[in-house]
């Protein structure tokens, strides 16, 4: 039996993009959840529903990095009620040859045992040099 306890699901997930474990990382959202990346990066909007979270946001990360070279560790997780505050570090080596490497916080709501919300935070300036060298993040980003 999966936990329904925030910050139960929310290790579980953290621990299930770690290992690789793409069943686990579907299952950890609701099929209406968000995930606000905000910024002026290719990346950064809200992204709507569970297939547009895996598929798009998190699975569009894939051709930037190169396989086997990310490293996802959790630091802490703080949590009240419905909400919990995760904090990690994120290391790969990107296809540009660059090396990826940053601390990130997401403030996760949770219900009934999925993610239904998330806000990221990182450092975007490292993002777009690391992960999007010939973006211009002077424009801004689409509207929402």
């Amino acid at each position: 039996m999966t936990s329904t306890d925030p910050r139960a699901v929310v290790i579980r997930y953290v621990e299930a993009v770690r290992d690789g474990d793409a069943d686990v990382i579907h299952d950890s959202f609701a099929e209406d959840a968000t995930w606000h990346y905000p910024g002026h990066l290719p990346i950064s909007k809200v992204w709507r529903g569970r297939d547009a979270i895996v598929n798009e946001f998190l699975g569009g990360m894939g051709p930037i990095l190169v396989p086997g070279t990310v490293e996802i560790e959790l630091v802490s997780t703080i949590a009240e009620g419905d909400r919990v505050v995760a904090e990690w570090t994120s290391r790969a080596t990107t296809v540009h040859g660059g090396v990826y490497d940053n601390r990130c916080i997401g403030v996760y709501t949770v219900r009934d045992g999925k993610i239904t919300s998330v806000i990221e935070y990182a450092d975007t300036q490292h993002v777009a040099a690391a992960l999007f060298p010939d973006f211009d993040a002077r424009r801004p980003a689409e509207a929402e």
